[in-house]
């Protein structure tokens, strides 16, 4: 049977990453949820603690956003190693 989480129970590969770039860049989640919704991604600060803390899984779309917004790369995102 396939299950659909990291193998820490995670529902995303990417949270960690999320939360580390929003910290480099000095914002709070509330902030980095306006920015999103600046580029038309309707996202609330809960939503974002949801993606971090792996409890929320991530659209391709949401993801788009993302790299938009910290400037990386597809890979850099899903990256297991730290920035």
């Amino acid at each position: 049977m396939f299950i659909n989480k990291t193998t820490d129970g995670k529902n995303n590969l990417c949270g960690e990453k999320i939360a580390q770039l929003r910290k480099q860049m000095k914002l709070s989640q509330r902030a980095l949820a306006d920015r999103l919704q600046l580029i038309g991604l309707d996202l609330d600060k809960n939503a974002i603690q949801r993606i971090e803390c792996g409890k929320r899984f991530v659209t391709d779309i949401e993801i788009c956003a993302f790299l938009k917004i910290f400037s990386v790369t597809f890979e850099e995102l899903i990256s297991l190693e730290p920035f």
